[in-house]
């Protein structure tokens, strides 16, 4: 299977062999002829699967077969957070190298006025987080009477963040006759209900079964006591001191500290969290693309659009409080029939949240004690046993650094942080289905 059998544009074939890209991902294959023949699609579509050439380059090909008015929006794409939505618009421009299609991005933690003067300028496609577009909206200063392709890109991480009513009301604004495409990591019902309500007789692609990872990713566990995990920690990013490494925190505040106690030891890391102004967000990613830094500390909303080539490692300082998050985090790496390594710090009252983690993989992951970090209490795995309730004890005898500071117990976190506002409004129409799994074009 090529580009050229899928019915691309010269314009697109072009621009994907210049970067390099021949055969088609299944995501891409199955999901572009039908977005080209106006269909509605529903797709079950993980990070790293190859999803964004999946719906980018067929709406580009759409934008220039119709005739062109005057320029306010004629496509939209919805995603749940800055990160996500400038990589989406990098990936778009790349695409459109040869043809005359222009972009935006418009989302929070920056100021509306130089976006506002790009949508005054006109563009065709704009690329936002819900929040934002509320703004603007509500300032009259975007028209979304033009639309005539609309893009909801990780629809599930948006309804985890809260943003349905924002969804509602922004739909709600969108002109009926439309095409509409919804890519989220899984069908669960909410997803479901979410394609009844906005989108018209879908083509539902799945590809890949649900919560499915990578198989070249190695799975590890190493327990340890909660008081030494940031030495464990230290230990582990010490074997190779060059390798990039993405490092998930359950807090913000915990990626923060962790930086902080990463640079103290001489490791070039950086945080990137909701907190983060954009400026420092954009610079945090830009520095560990380009190996200035080699740590990047990240929750697990801002890591949501962090596409980086070959990634080698990612490491779970702290288990996600949901299973299905932990198929998000390790999927940056392993991608493209790459090898990729996921490294999980495990504490003793964390041993609930791995076997969730294993329950949904259903697969075991390789459990082993890094010498000098044993745990006092080994980790509790059987299906029958209560999930621990109380801090693990002080570590016996010598793991590490007496000066380490004491790690806290997980807190649970309610929602998760994004570019969201608390709207109301009133939901739409149609239905249709796709999904995919490994990568070549993002």
């Amino acid at each position: 299977m090529s580009f050229e059998s899928l019915g691309l544009a010269p314009a697109l074939l072009r621009a994907l062999a210049e970067q390099g890209y021949s055969a088609p991902t299944p995501i891409q294959t199955e999901a572009i002829p039908a977005v080209l023949a106006g269909r509605d699609v529903l797709a079950a579509a993980q990070t790293g699967t190859g999803k964004t050439a999946a719906f980018a380059l067929p709406l580009l090909q759409r934008l220039g077969e119709s005739a062109r008015g005057p320029r306010k929006p004629r496509a939209l794409v919805l995603t749940p957070t800055r990160e996500l939505t400038a990589q989406v618009n990098d990936n778009l421009r790349s695409y459109a190298k040869y043809l005359n299609c222009s972009s935006t991005v418009i989302f929070g933690g920056v100021g509306m006025g130089n976006q506002v003067q790009a949508l005054r300028r006109g563009v065709d496609v704009v690329i936002a987080t819900p929040g934002r577009l509320i703004d603007h909206m509500q300032q009259r200063t975007i028209d979304l009477s033009g639309i005539e392709l609309l893009v909801l890109d990780e629809a599930d991480r948006m309804l985890d963040m809260g943003f349905l009513p924002a969804l509602k009301r922004v739909i709600q604004a969108l002109p009926k006759q439309r095409q509409t495409l919804l890519f989220s990591a899984t069908f669960a019902p909410p997803i479901k209900a979410l394609a009844l309500d906005f989108l018209i007789d879908p083509v539902e692609i799945s590809v890949a079964p649900p919560n499915t990872v990578n198989t070249t990713i190695s799975h590890h566990v190493h327990p340890v006591d909660a008081a030494v995990k940031r030495d464990l920690l230290l230990h582990v990013l010490s074997q190779d001191s060059r390798r990039q490494t993405l490092v998930f925190s359950r807090t913000k505040h915990g990626a923060d500290k962790l930086v902080k106690f990463l640079e103290a030891a001489g490791v070039r890391s950086a945080a990137i969290h909701g907190n983060k102004s954009q400026n420092a967000r954009t610079r945090a990613l830009a520095d560990f693309k380009s190996a200035r830094t080699t740590v990047l500390v990240a929750t697990d909303i801002a890591a949501r659009g962090i596409d980086i080539d070959q990634l080698p490692v990612v490491i779970n300082f702290d288990l996600p409080m949901v299973a299905e998050d932990y198929v998000h985090r390790i999927g940056r790496t392993g991608r493209a029939g790459a090898e990729g390594l996921a490294i999980s710090l495990v504490s003793h009252d964390e041993s609930g949240l791995l076997r969730d983690i294993r329950r949904l993989l259903k697969q075991d992951i390789a459990i082993t004690n890094v010498e000098g970090f044993e745990p006092s209490e080994p980790l509790r795995l059987d299906a029958g046993a209560p999930r621990p309730q109380q801090r693990p004890q002080q570590p016996r005898g010598q793991r590490g650094p007496r000066n380490a500071p004491a790690g806290g117990k997980p807190r649970p976190h309610g929602t998760h942080q994004g570019n969201g506002r608390g709207h109301t409004g009133n939901g739409s129409r149609r239905g249709n289905q796709a999904a995919g799994n490994r990568s070549h074009v993002d």
